[in-house]
């Protein structure tokens, strides 16, 4: 049974390869969502998760990439969104 979950990832974590990594990683993990970057400098990801996945994921979210720093992830479970794909969402501000 999978539950949605969205994140909230504060750091360093804009103009640094975050979102592709996060990407390549789901799609290698086999989890649908979503990440965008949000105004304020942190990233958004949206994640359908499977109860054993969810330690892996948010591992996987705490490393990122080469070149970013995590400092805080807040996380939390919202009504079920159901994704068959996992996608960057681009948004201009």
């Amino acid at each position: 049974m999978y539950k949605t979950y969205r994140f909230i990832i504060s750091g360093k974590v804009q103009g640094v390869w975050y979102r592709k990594t996060i990407y390549d990683n789901a799609l290698t993990m086999g989890i649908a969502g979503t990440v965008r970057n949000l105004p304020n400098g942190d990233v958004e990801v949206v994640a359908n998760l499977k109860d054993g996945q969810k330690g892996a994921f948010i591992t996987m979210l705490e490393k990122g990439s080469l070149f970013s720093k995590v400092t805080n992830i807040k996380k939390e479970i919202i009504d079920d969104k159901i994704f068959t794909t996992f996608d960057i969402i681009y948004e201009v501000y």
